[in-house]
């Protein structure tokens, strides 16, 4: 298979990009731990959007803390960091928006796909893609240069506490000149081959798009490509401008579903579909329940 893979490239990759607004840095490296850690750890450091694909990470990570597993040429896993004019709190929404575009793109390429909330696209039924968006408030010239910005790098997805726990508004709490601007570094991985020893490392169904091997660098410049126009529209909109769209797009419409954290049963009910800021509508035997995301899971009831 070795000799079937075209490798990713920064050149090719820009060539095949639209012109996006703002321009938006190309990476590739061979091997990193984790594409998401590496632009963190940067972010105060960059003068424009960055995108840093990997052609394999040796530390990738999924939401709750799960790993990642990929390997060079069998999966696209990249990060993009994006600056937003928005407190964290407005970017609830923003991996189901990442979601929509990762859908839209892969139909392009006649992948059809649908979304799973809060934040996997699934094939058949299977887990294709899975997004990790992480975040850290942007320093301000005035900041003093020695010290860190305040920062909550945790899956936007993956804290229940954003809504109503104490956790997040400690650490929302923690910074009480929070700033304007937050930089989002959203993480991607993509299967494309799905090789035997990867679906019995990771113990679920998985799903693979073996066609877009040969064109990888293609399907990356056109998720960048629909990524800047997308994140454009979430900054001046926010979720709102993209609701429809996932709801069309959502796989467990109008089925029986069960919020899980931690295995424990939160929730039971027929899931409705998303609002305007992404919250999880489900018909409960109490009534309608809007659910924001956070360490928990979605899981069909079967029967």
């Amino acid at each position: 298979m070795g000799n079937m893979t075209i490798m990713l490239t920064p050149e090719r990759i820009a060539s095949l990009c639209c012109k996006t607004d703002p321009q938006v840095a190309i990476e590739v490296v061979a091997e990193t731990g984790s594409t998401n850690a590496d632009l963190l750890a940067r972010v105060d450091r960059l003068a424009v959007p960055t995108l840093l694909a990997a052609e394999r990470q040796t530390a990738g990570r999924g939401r709750a803390g799960r790993t990642w597993i990929s390997a060079p040429g069998e999966s696209l896993t990249f990060s993009l960091a994006w600056k937003f004019k928005r407190p964290v709190q407005d970017l609830v929404g923003l991996p189901l928006a990442v979601g929509i575009v990762m859908s839209e793109v892969l139909k392009k390429f006649n992948i059809v796909v649908q979304l799973k909330w809060p934040n996997d696209v699934l094939k058949d039924g299977k887990k294709l893609a899975g997004i990790l968006i992480e975040t850290t408030t942007a320093k301000s010239p005035s900041d003093n240069h020695g010290e860190n910005p305040t920062s909550m790098h945790e899956s936007l997805f993956s804290q229940s506490s954003l809504a109503s726990g104490s956790e997040a508004r400690n650490v929302l709490l923690h910074d009480s000149h929070a700033k304007d601007e937050t930089w989002a570094v959203i993480g991607i991985g993509l299967n494309i081959a799905v090789p035997e020893n990867m679906v019995a490392q990771i113990g679920c169904p998985i799903a693979g798009v073996p066609a877009l091997q040969l064109d990888r660098n293609a399907v990356l410049a056109a998720l960048l490509t629909g990524l800047s126009e997308a994140l454009v529209l979430f900054e001046s909109q926010g979720f709102h401008a993209f609701m429809a769209r996932w709801n069309l797009l959502h796989a467990y419409a109008g089925q029986a579903v069960a919020i899980l954290d931690h295995g424990q049963v939160l929730h039971e009910g027929i899931a409705v579909g998303v609002d305007h800021i992404g919250r999880l509508l489900i018909d409960t035997a109490t009534g309608r329940i809007a659910v924001m995301a956070g360490d928990v899971s979605l899981r069909k009831k079967e029967g």
